[in-house]
C-alpha cells in the first residue's frame, strides 16, 4: 500500500504538537466481533497503527544507508538516486537497498538515526578517517534533498523537521574504535554531528568488550569509563548494542543518562549474544534507557538462530571431510540446503520480543531500530522500511493501545534524547575529561 507524500506532511505535521504535550487518554484497542471476517480484523488493526504513527510517526535508531553509499558506489552519490532505490540491484547482500525516499514515506518514518559504520577490523586511525568520510557522505545526501530530508543535531531539530513535512535526520557511530580512543576526536565527531556511538561493534576496543569476541577487559576499563563520562557530558548518547553483558553492566553503572540499545532484540526470546539479557533489561527502569527492537531475523526468531549453527556446522564437517575439494563441499551444501530449509521469520517474530520487554518492565523502554541496509532482509511483510505500519498493525492486533504504540514508535525515543540534552546543558560548565588511554611501550 502506498501513500501519498502529501498525506505524510500533513500527518507528521502534527507530531511536534504532540510531542511536546501530555499523551492525550486516547486507547485504541482494534476489538473486533469474532464473527467478522480476518480482513477486516487486518483492517481495524492497520487503521489502528495508521492512528498511532500519524501522531507519532517513527524515529528508527538504525539505518545502515551510509556504508551502502561506500560499498555500492565509493561515495559518488552525485548522481544516485534516493528517490527510489529499487533498481539498485544485487551488489551487496544479493538484494536492492532497503531504503529510499518513496519508501521511507510509505513506512511513515519520521526521524532516522542513520549510523555512519565503518568496519571494526580497521586500524584505529584509519577507522576515525572512513567515520569522518561516511559522516561526510551521508550529510551530502541529506543536503541533495532538502524538500525531504532534515539534518538534526537536537530534538527541537527533529520537531521542526516534521512540522516541515521532512525526514528529521541524525547521525549514530557504530563502533568505539571510531574514536581512535581519544576522547579529542570523541568531542569532535560530536560536533560533526554524531549524536550516539555505540561503544563496540563485532570485535573488542582497546577499552570496552563486545558481545561476540572474547572477553579482554572483563567490560569496560577505566578508560572505557571514561568514554561514557565525557559522552554524557557533552549530549552524545550510549548505546549498547554489540556490548557485551559485562559492558552493558559497567555502563549502567557509570551513565547519569539513559541509554540506547539502538538495534538490539531480547536473550529471553533468541539467545543471540547481541540481545539484551534480562539482568539488563531490569535495570532500564532506573536508567530509564530504552531497547529499539531489531528486524534482523536471526536475531528474532531462535529457530533461525540453530539454523544457522547447524549449516556452519555442516560447512566445518565438509570441510573437514574433503580438503581441498570445493566442488565437492559446494554440492554437499547445495543438497544440505535443499533438505534443511531455513525457518522463515515474520512479524509476529519482531512483535515477540516487544512483548517480552513490555511484559518484564513496561512498554516505556521500548523503541524500534530496524537495521536496514545492514542485513540481507527484514522479516516477512517487514523486508525494508515501508513495513513499519504491518509491525504495529501486529502489535495492535496483541493489544496495544494507541497511546503504547505511540511511546514506541516515537516517544520514547524523543525522551531519551530530551533527558541527554538537559544533562548537558546542566553539566555544561564541567571541564572536558583528559583521561589518555594507557598504552604499551
Amino acid at each position: 500500500m502506498q501513500y501519498k507524500a502529501l498525506n505524510h506532511v500533513a500527518a507528521c505535521a502534527a507530531i511536534a504538537l504532540v510531542w511536546s504535550a501530555p499523551v492525550a487518554a486516547q486507547d485504541v484497542e482494534g476489538t473486533v466481533a469474532e464473527d467478522i471476517a480476518p480482513e477486516v480484523e487486518n483492517d481495524a488493526a492497520l487503521a489502528a497503527a495508521e492512528a498511532a504513527l500519524a501522531v507519532a510517526p517513527v524515529f528508527d535508531g538504525h539505518n545502515d544507508v551510509p556504508i551502502q553509499l561506500r560499498r555500492r558506489f565509493d561515495n559518488q552519490i552525485n548522481t544516485f538516486d534516493f528517490a527510489d532505490t529499487t533498481d539498485t540491484g544485487p551488489e551487496v547482500d544479493g538484494n536492492p537497498m532497503h531504503t529510499d525516499l518513496a519508501r521511507l514515506v510509505e513506512g511513515r518514518v519520521g526521524a532516522q538515526y542513520w549510523s555512519v559504520y565503518v568496519p571494526a577490523s580497521l586500524p584505529e586511525p584509519q577507522a576515525v578517517q572512513m567515520t569522518i568520510e561516511q559522516i561526510d557522505v551521508m550529510k551530502r545526501l541529506i543536503a541533495r534533498y532538502p524538500d525531504s530530508l532534515a539534518f538534526a543535531e537536537t530534538a527541537d531539530d527533529i520537531e521542526n523537521a516534521i512540522a516541515d513535512g521532512r525526514i528529521a535526520s541524525m547521525l549514530g557511530m557504530e563502533g568505539g574504535h571510531s574514536i581512535g580512543s581519544s576522547l579529542a576526536v570523541l568531542r569532535q565527531m560530536y560536533d560533526l554531528g554524531a549524536r550516539y556511538m555505540t561503544l563496540t561493534h563485532g570485535a573488542n576496543t582497546p577499552w570496552a568488550d563486545s558481545a561476540t569476541d572474547d572477553p579482554e577487559h572483563d567490560g569496560l576499563t577505566d578508560f572505557g569509563k571514561d568514554v561514557v563520562r565525557e559522552m554524557n557530558r557533552i549530549g552524545m548518547l550510549v548505546d549498547l548494542s554489540h556490548v557485551s553483558e559485562k559492558t552493558m553492566h559497567d555502563a549502567l553503572d557509570v551513565t547519569q543518562v539513559p541509554v540506547i540499545f539502538s538495534h538490539s532484540g531480547v536473550r529471553a526470546v533468541n539467545g543471540h549474544a547481541r540481545n539484551v539479557p534480562d539482568s539488563v533489561l531490569q535495570r532500564l527502569p532506573a536508567n530509564g534507557g530504552i531497547v529499539m527492537v531489531v528486524g534482523l531475523p536471526g536475531f528474532l526468531n531462535n529457530a533461525q538462530r540453530e539454523w544457522f549453527a547447524e549449516r556452519a556446522a555442516e560447512v566445518a564437517r565438509q570441510e573437514s571431510l574433503f580438503r581441498g575439494q570445493p566442488d565437492v563441499i559446494a554440492r554437499a551444501m547445495a543438497e544440505w540446503d535443499a533438505a534443511n530449509e531455513m525457518p522463515p521469520t515474520m512479524i509476529s517474530h519482531m512483535a515477540d520480543h516487544i512483548d517480552h520487554i513490555r511484559d518484564l518492565i513496561g512498554v516505556e523502554y521500548i523503541g524500534i531500530g530496524g537495521d536496514f541496509d545492514g542485513m540481507p532482509t527484514g522479516p516477512e511483510g517487514f523486508e525494508d522500511v515501508s513495513g513499519y505500519p504491518q509491525l504495529f498493525a501486529e502489535l495492535s492486533r496483541r493489544g496495544y493501545s494507541q497511546v503504547e504504540l505511540e511511546l514506541i514508535s516515537s516517544r520514547n525515543a524523543m525522551r531519551v534524547l530530551r533527558e541527554a540534552e538537559r544533562f548537558a546543558a546542566r553539566a555544561s560548565a564541567q571541564p572536558p575529561i583528559e583521561t589518555l588511554i594507557p598504552t604499551e611501550d
